[in-house]
């Protein structure tokens, strides 16, 4: 129903934190949290205060936060055979945590009722009711999740739409139906979403697992079919192939859907939140991922490019700007005169206007990549190239030569040392710097050389170094890629070297690092003559 609102559950701190290489610490999760706040999330699953100290400690920090618009959410199960709610752990931590509103999974499959559990499936139901009651009576917002609900049904409907009804009758407020393995298809789960709609008036809530590839597929599919309330996590991050992705869920509602899930001016935000996320996790951002990713707007063939150029539906299912990412222009083999084209007018270069000129560029990248270079990866050496080749004076130093030793003595322990002269606002300046290995060595003495014309240079550090082999079958003589990424405060970005000779690529790679640098940064403050202007390499 177009207009109608749907609650966004957010459990990225408590089932993301589940996925593999995902760990966040105390203070991480505070941050995610009040990132997520002020996204406009209805609701934050902060952890399970049963499980770890942490998640306990969450739950009373937390409270300084003075939050604006989430409500935190304590989760846990519902309560061991055997024993009444006030007399189990579990639930105790619940109330203790002092959340308003709590989650708690119970079971829906009667094969993890007989074979987990150990009871007996009347035994179940009542853990359910007791459960919730219990919550209930201590004043909180109970939301019930239906573990293993739709593999449950078509094991046995009338058992797992049981587990439901008492959960309803206990007074739970939401009904949460869990694809917990993931692999239930589309059109099952509307179908099985659409009978539970027709018998419960309580508030409906979708639960995906990614197992299948299909959680972002089957969450969009139970809300068509009367689920109000989504859960997912930011990134899709969750145990085994993850959870249902937020990042996509999102805009997938609200901008082709017509549903209202979170404030308008929060969508444009959705892009940076996905970004922090993986910053703060620790986690390579996936640059795949649809609307969100670095790559969900870029552009690679050149009948794309000049199409979007004229006009950006052609190739844009919606503008990147509506969620805070942006269009990119990749210039690879693949290339022609429009991706360069591109390009220069974001540089402000107006090779548009010289097609002599673009036309002989697009020809020595495709030259350049046959070698092995590939720019699309290397956009700081890119934009260094084209403004090479457009006559710009923009290298700031320039090598007169440099030496690497390496030692290693009988102890086993090594040693490297790097000597390098380098032309910088016409003086000659002479340094050495040792280093764990040779390109950790040149970046030291590159660095040392620099700082004193540059001082800012200390703002820049190499973040990642990558070497690819690009025909192994010459084993050590085989031509090596080297890619380095760096970053300051306000940007990153990557740049690229080839050669046989790793020291010659990592060299490459690395100057054009600081080259880059300091065009955008310090080219204001040492300005150098055009007649100096040279190509380093």
């Amino acid at each position: 129903m177009a207009g109608q609102k749907i609650e966004i559950f957010d459990t990225t701190l408590r089932d993301g934190t589940q996925g593999a290489k995902v760990a966040l610490s105390l203070e991480d999760k505070l941050r995610i949290a009040q990132r997520l706040d002020e996204f406009g999330v209805d609701y934050i699953e902060g952890g399970w205060p049963m499980s770890n100290p942490k998640d306990s400690q969450f739950f009373q920090r937390i409270r300084e936060l003075r939050l604006q618009h989430a409500r935190i959410v304590a989760f846990g199960s519902t309560s061991r055979p055997g024993r009444l709610p006030h007399e189990d752990p579990n639930l105790m931590q619940l109330v203790k945590a002092e959340t308003p509103a709590v989650s708690i999974f119970g079971k829906s499959w009667l094969l993890h009722v007989e074979k987990g559990l150990k009871v007996r499936p009347e035994e179940n139901l009542e853990l359910i009711y007791q459960s919730v009651h219990f919550l209930k009576r201590e004043g909180r917002e109970v939301i019930y999740d239906a573990e293993h609900f739709f593999d449950g049904f078509k094991d046995d409907p009338d058992y797992a739409l049981a587990t439901l009804q008492a959960a309803a009758d206990a007074g739970a407020d939401v009904l949460v139906l869990c694809d917990t393995n993931g692999g239930t298809l589309t059109s099952a789960l509307a179908q099985i979403v659409r009978l539970v709609r027709n018998r419960f008036v309580q508030r409906l809530g979708i639960h995906c697992h990614n197992d299948a590839d299909l959680a972002v597929a089957n969450t969009l599919a139970a809300v068509q079919e009367g689920c109000s309330h989504v859960q997912g996590t930011i990134n899709g991050y969750g145990e085994r192939c993850g959870n249902a992705n937020l990042c996509s869920v999102i805009p997938n509602l609200q901008l082709k859907m017509g549903y209202s899930c979170v404030p308008e001016e929060s969508i444009r935000q959705l892009t940076s939140l996905s970004r922090f996320v993986s910053e703060i996790a620790n986690m390579t951002p996936q640059t795949n991922m649809p609307y969100v990713g670095a790559n969900a707007f870029a552009h690679k063939g050149g009948v794309h490019v000049s199409a979007v150029m004229r006009e950006a539906r052609t190739y844009e299912h919606i503008a990147p700007e509506t969620v805070g990412n942006t269009r990119r222009v990749l210039v690879s083999d693949l290339s022609g005169r429009s991706n360069v084209i591109f390009k220069a007018r974001e540089m402000g270069l107006g090779a548009n206007h010289e097609p002599e000129k673009v036309a002989k560029l697009v020809q020595e990248l495709k030259e350049l990549e046959n070698r092995g270079y590939q720019f699309e990866a290397a956009e700081g050496s890119l934009e260094l190239l084209l403004r090479r080749k457009s006559g710009e004076p923009v290298d700031q130093f320039y090598l007169k030569g440099f030496r690497v030793l390496i030692e290693k003595n009988e102890t086993g322990e090594s040693r490297a040392e790097a000597t390098i002269r380098l032309e910088v606002n016409g003086r000659e300046e002479h340094t050495a710097a040792e280093g764990n290995g040779p390109v950790h060595a040149l970046d030291n003495a590159l660095r040392k050389a620099l700082r004193r014309f540059f001082p800012d240079i200390s703002r820049m550090q190499l973040s990642d170094y990558k070497v690819r082999v690009l025909n192994e079958k010459r084993g050590t003589a085989a031509k090596v890629r080297v890619l380095i990424e760096s970053r300051s405060e306000e940007e990153s970005w990557s740049t690229i070297g080839v050669s046989e000779n790793i020291i010659d690529a990592s060299w490459e790679a690395l100057s054009d690092s600081f080259a880059y640098f300091l065009l955008k940064h310090a080219v204001e403050k040492q300005p150098v003559s055009a007649e100096s202007a040279t190509t380093l390499h």
